[in-house]
């Protein structure tokens, strides 16, 4: 009789490609957002730079201006408006007031061109061009006569956007720098934000002007590049609460990824596609580079709009830092319990993945350069006051969502760092001792020592051991200010 061998089912392996491409996604975002944004903003801005709507005023009566712009648009549609003015004196002044980039005068057999280096060499270049091929079809020679010159340092015109340039990446990473200061509350990191601007804006100053010679001495041009500085630093500082670890993303495409291809400094504002336009009198970096140009060369002219957009920017960020603190003092409230049972499910706290830098154990020593400060600290004994070493700490949520384990060494203490604010749950234990755990307050702000001590189990004639239930006491920390 044959026997049928049925060969054993070998249970399929769960696949890990979710997993994995959840772990991807979350450590590999930010990386993905400058490639997407260089791509899509760098390179459609500056790929194939072209004029839009470029004013030039042109001294001559409004027929033969509109037989000029009717040349013109035959050449390159939309790419410059003329504007007719009385006299030639007219139309230096609507370039020297930021009316026009250039001024033209048809003489004769020629045409009288100029033009303002000061608007970035880039945009006078593209206006020459134009006029010289608009004189050669007319049959006629260009003359061109440079208006507004900029200093010899500064041959591109493009020193000031490059100063303006050197306030905002610095003010952008010391923010996320401080994100891990233990010991700095809200107002030390905003005075650290103020004595950085002044730094960084003065060196970038002093470098420009009596390093290279590029920018003119003038007080305005530091007080803008300050204004920068605060606008940047303030605002990145105030999305924090509000996007958590995913702030920095935020803020670089505010003032990177869109910032700088709509500054107008590295392609002047008038050759890039109509969205960067739009936001050039809006994101900072924009208003900054117009009212460097315009202090260092356009007589002060047109400061109105990029003053008020950065103070605007400053503000707004001393509000969302306000609002943060509002935020925060909510889930604390909604935290904090109102007898001791309630403690027993501490109020959830916000997901620590969102927030920076994450959870971590530390070795317990003193602190040394480079390395992360400890937000919580402590020391475990048992009932005659001797150190427990290899006591686990296990640090949670109120959802009971695991944060980080730690373990003590041959002194029984214990170091962790990534928590979030708020109050979490700590639980220490270690065999053949009764564990202990303590509800913590966690302020980024301050390093918060908590020390526990074990009890040994007892036991009695004819009883187990106790249960081992856990008692939660009242928190003991003791906060430590640097």
């Amino acid at each position: 009789m044959a026997h049928a061998f049925r060969t054993p089912a070998i249970p399929r392996r769960r696949s890990s490609l979710a997993p994995t491409a959840r772990t991807l996604a979350e450590n590999l975002w930010l990386p993905a957002l400058f490639l997407a944004g260089l791509l899509f903003s760098y390179l459609v801005a500056f790929h194939q730079p072209a004029p839009h709507h470029i004013k030039v005023a042109v001294a001559a009566s409004p027929q033969s201006t509109a037989q000029l712009q009717d040349d013109l648009d035959r050449a390159t549609p939309g790419a410059f408006d003329l504007v007719p003015v009385g006299t030639l004196r007219d139309a230096k002044s609507a370039v020297a007031h930021q009316d026009a980039v250039a001024a033209l005068e048809p003489q004769g057999n020629s045409f009288q061109l100029y033009g303002a280096k000061a608007d970035g060499a880039a945009l006078e270049s593209v206006v020459l061009n134009a006029f010289t091929g608009a004189a050669q079809h007319a049959g006629k020679a260009l003359h061109f006569h440079e208006l507004v010159p900029t200093l010899p340092g500064d041959g591109l015109g493009s020193t000031g956007t490059y100063a303006a340039l050197a306030c905002t990446l610095p003010c952008y990473f010391v923010v996320i720098g401080m994100q891990r200061a233990v010991g700095f509350n809200r107002r030390r990191q905003c005075l650290t934000f103020l004595g950085c601007g002044v730094l960084i804006a003065g060196l970038s100053y002093v470098f420009s002007v009596y390093g290279l010679h590029a920018l003119p001495e003038h007080p305005l041009l530091l007080l803008y590049l300050f204004l920068l500085t605060q606008a940047i630093s303030l605002t990145a500082y105030g999305l924090v609460p509000f996007f958590g670890r995913f702030f920095p993303g935020v803020a670089a495409t505010l003032f990177m990824l869109l910032g700088m291809p709509s500054s107008g400094g590295m392609v002047p504002v008038a050759l890039v596609p109509e969205f960067f336009r739009f936001l050039h009198p809006i994101l900072p970096l924009g208003n900054a580079v117009d009212a460097v140009r315009s202090v260092a060369y356009l007589d002060h002219t047109k400061l109105a709009r990029p003053t008020l957009a950065l103070a605007g920017w400053a503000v707004g960020g001393l509000v969302l830092i306000l609002l943060g603190c509002v935020k925060q003092r909510r889930k604390l409230r909604a935290q904090e319990a109102p007898d001791e049972a309630s403690t027993l499910q501490p109020a959830p706290v916000d997901d620590p993945s969102m927030e920076l830098p994450a959870p971590t154990s530390l070795t317990p020593h003193h602190h040394h350069f480079g390395e992360q400060q400890p937000l919580l600290v402590g020391r475990v004994v048992d009932d005659s006051d001797f150190p427990v070493a290899g006591a686990v700490l296990t640090v949670t949520t109120g959802h009971g969502r695991e944060l980080l384990r730690a373990r003590t060494d041959a002194n029984g203490e214990y170091a962790a760092t990534g928590l979030p604010d708020g109050y979490v749950l700590a639980l220490v234990s270690r065999p053949e001792h009764m564990p202990s755990a303590r509800r913590v307050l966690i302020d980024a702000s301050r390093t918060t020592t908590q020390d526990f001590q074990l009890a040994a189990p007892l036991r009695k004639p004819g009883l187990p051991v106790n249960g081992g239930a856990v008692g939660i006491t009242p928190t003991q920390e003791r906060p430590e200010r640097h």
